[in-house]
């Protein structure tokens, strides 16, 4: 499977009292569609898929798949501190037709690289379905290093890596000694240099309410090759990453964020809080600006291209 484009991993609306709710997740999924980005994300840390049971995840998964049909590829989330669960989730995510698996290391379990790739291996054959690897040492407490993709690099479902560790030394580790694994970018500041270094796809939270921003900076890297525009691109979305990233607000900003684009998201699930009033002011403001920036730079690149 080739991963190319923009990949929004959902978040999951809730009511104030915690449920989910299915009307505005599929609203979510045809603003999503209609915009542009070329496939979804279900069962991510964006989703919340931490403070779920296995029933609502394997529901969700399959409540997401019915909405999107066949319209874009559906990636379904595995990760969980069980290899049963994880399995599990695979073995529901052939079943629905999924296009793909996202496969991280089990958290808190802190796995050897020979054992992390077992893990991964296992999930593999409960599936046969082609995967992601997803590298976020700063939440699974290891990283997916060469003893444990070397390993996992000889079944021919292992496509791409979602390189989230923030480490710009795996960016070229992976470009130079791992080219058969595709490289997708997980770390939002790092786009630029992902795209330089060859990725072809980002995996961002952002795109779920800012998605033609972020299509816009992938479009100028790697369709138009236009490295100048990406950069301006690439500086109108920096103090967005700021915000989305500073005091461990990561999830609430995403979903404030599609509250502002007009869809509901509702509070996350405990043990996270909701922002603070001053929280969305910011995040406010600098949507705004970002936006109206973006703007500008795509209107003056369409005229240049007209002359």
């Amino acid at each position: 499977m080739q991963f190319d484009g923009i990949y929004t991993p959902l978040i999951t609306p809730h009511g104030a009292d915690g449920q989910i709710q299915h009307d505005a997740l599929a609203a979510q999924i045809e603003t999503l569609i209609d915009a542009g980005v070329h496939g979804l994300i279900n069962g991510g840390s964006t989703g919340e898929y931490y403070a779920q049971s296995m029933e609502e995840r394997l529901e969700l998964a399959a409540f997401v798949k019915d909405v999107i049909g066949d319209r874009v590829p559906l990636i379904i989330g595995t990760v969980a501190i069980r290899l049963p669960d994880s399995i599990t989730m695979a073995e529901h995510a052939a079943r629905i037709g999924a296009a793909a698996l996202l496969v991280g290391t089990p958290p808190y379990a802190v796995p050897t690289e020979r054992e992390n790739a077992l893990n991964t291996l296992a999930i593999d054959r409960a599936a046969d379905l082609p995967i992601m690897l997803y590298n976020y040492p700063g939440r699974m407490g290891v990283e997916m290093g060469e003893e444990f993709l070397d390993r996992v690099g000889r079944s021919r479902n292992i496509c791409a890596i979602k390189e989230s560790s923030g480490d710009i030394n795996r960016v070229h580790l992976l470009a130079r000694d791992y080219p058969h694994i595709q490289m997708s970018c997980g770390m939002d500041d790092q786009a630029l240099e992902f795209f330089a270094w060859g990725a072809r796809s980002w995996v961002c939270a952002g795109s779920n309410f800012l998605p033609r921003e972020h299509i816009a900076l992938w479009r100028a890297c790697t369709r138009e090759g236009d490295f100048d525009k990406g950069r301006r691109i690439m500086s109108a979305m920096m103090p967005l990453m700021r915000v989305l990233e500073q005091g461990g607000k990561f999830i609430q900003c995403v979903k404030h964020g599609c509250e502002m684009m007009g869809n509901h998201a509702g509070p996350p699930r405990p043990p996270l809080r909701p922002l603070t009033k001053d929280d969305k002011r910011e995040l406010e403001q600098v949507v705004r600006v970002l936006k109206r920036t973006v703007a500008e730079i795509e209107a003056t690149s369409q005229v240049r291209a007209a002359e």
